[in-house]
């Protein structure tokens, strides 16, 4: 027998900017459908909100309606905001900022999905708090908050504001969810109804290993390729790393020449421009600002490295970038 309270009818909003994914969404929002049919009773209501309302458009061209979210808010147990695209996507529009912090203060449970975080920290709800957001925007995060430190996890619960990686974390986010109010049985038939055998814990990684990401195994130099893709902005020496890794500096130009096929500088490179080209097609910062982000003496060199590692200009990934935002 359900209790009074377990009974009670939540409804669970949804607050969908430009350009949401479509997998975070519908990871979020079909759980709560099946428990709804298992349960034989509607235990959620998912509400589609949007800064002002009206249709809000998905990175694959669906489209969905919404109600606005001042008026459609209220009443709500949590209010995810779903964002994906470009930081051009976020913006505070309708008084989004606002409604958000208005409902924070009357207590309904805040979260982002996907890189809704992003809008959350804009808006001041993530201060002193834990959180995370997908990783392809984390950098970008990191460059317009850097008072704020995002974990690399699935999903992050801390008391009245959860936020996850997306694409399809959210399915392990709401099995954390409907397990608190209805149990670990229920929640476990929920996810079986979608072949959800392997609900991954919280603090699981978003990306797949270093190992599986430059194809090796050797120990010393997966913790010297981790340690270079945490130290972007203030490159480490090759003295450094080999130190933090236990071997000498010599043999780790063998271990990168033997398992990589390339050198020590050649791979600190190419990780610092593949996290300069997303900030290029992400961010509305300066060339010049990534170019000292991604630690570069000047812009003239990140342009000089860019085009003979990556192929092209700075100025051809922000034009790419902006052609894809505007698409």
């Amino acid at each position: 027998m359900l209790s009074s309270d377990t009974r009670a009818l939540q409804r669970m909003g949804f607050v969908l900017m430009p350009n949401f994914a479509l997998m975070s969404y519908a990871s979020a929002t079909e759980p709560l459908r099946a428990a709804n049919m298992l349960a034989g009773l509607p235990l959620y209501a998912p509400v589609t909100l949007s800064p002002g309302g009206g249709p809000v458009r998905s990175s694959s061209g669906l489209t969905v309606d919404c109600a606005d979210l001042a008026e459609g808010g209220s009443g709500c147990h949590t209010i995810f905001v779903c964002a994906g695209g470009e930081v051009a996507d976020w913006g505070d529009t309708g008084g989004l900022h606002a409604a958000l912090r208005r409902f924070a203060r009357q207590g309904i449970r805040i979260g982002g999905i996907s890189s809704g975080a992003y809008i959350l920290a804009a808006a001041g709800l993530l201060e002193n708090r834990d959180f995370t957001l997908h990783w392809e925007h984390a950098a970008l995060f990191r460059e317009a908050f850097p008072h704020l430190q995002p974990r690399q996890a699935r999903y992050v619960v801390t008391g009245d504001r959860i936020t996850c990686g997306g694409g399809v974390a959210p399915l392990d986010m709401m099995h954390r969810m409907i397990s608190e109010r209805m149990g670990t049985d229920f929640a476990r038939r929920v996810s079986d109804w979608y072949l959800h055998t392997a609900v991954a814990e919280p603090t699981a990684p978003q990306r797949g290993s270093a190992a599986e990401r430059f194809g090796t195994h050797h120990a010393a130099l997966l913790t010297v390729l981790e340690k270079m893709e945490a130290a972007i902005e203030q490159p480490l020496d090759r003295a450094t790393l080999a130190r933090l890794a236990g071997v000498s500096p010599r043999h780790l130009d063998r271990l990168f020449a033997q398992e990589l096929g390339r050198g020590f500088l050649e791979t600190y490179r190419r990780i610092r421009l593949h996290h300069a080209r997303r900030l290029l097609e992400q961010s509305p910062l300066s060339i010049s600002a990534i170019a000292f982000a991604t630690g570069f003496s000047s812009a003239s060199h990140f342009s000089r490295a860019c085009r003979t590692v990556l192929g092209q200009s700075p100025g051809a990934f922000r034009r790419k970038g902006m052609a894809a935002r505007s698409a």
